[in-house]
């Protein structure tokens, strides 16, 4: 059974730093497409990030602020993110194929 937990939300101010983390089970992360998606108050969801064997792509929203990684040993996907913006508020979803996690709130706001 596969299982995905996301950890790592929070309340932060304009300009700062979080880093999410999605533990996994009943999967190998690295031989696995991960992905990140979010979705803010009203709008749709939308893929923020992703990692593969092949390396890694963005979206234009997030290119130069967020890194998506993974640490193979912890069996977990992380996604730093920096220089928040109010826009960047959402629920963050860690996603692997069909199977989501519950999700974390990030929520930038002064």
């Amino acid at each position: 059974q596969v299982q995905l937990v996301e950890s790592g939300g929070g309340l932060v101010q304009p300009g700062g730093s979080l880093r999410l983390s999605c533990a996994a089970s009943g999967i190998i992360v690295r031989l696995n497409a991960m992905v990140w998606h979010r979705q803010a108050p009203g709008k749709g969801r939308e893929l923020v990030a992703s990692i593969t064997s092949g390396g890694s792509t963005y979206a234009d929203s997030v290119k130069g602020r967020f890194t998506i990684s993974r640490d193979n040993a912890k069996n977990t996907v992380y996604l730093q993110m920096n220089s928040l913006k109010p826009e960047d508020t959402a629920v963050y979803n860690c996603k692997r194929r069909g199977e989501w996690g519950q999700g974390t709130q990030v929520t930038v706001s002064s």
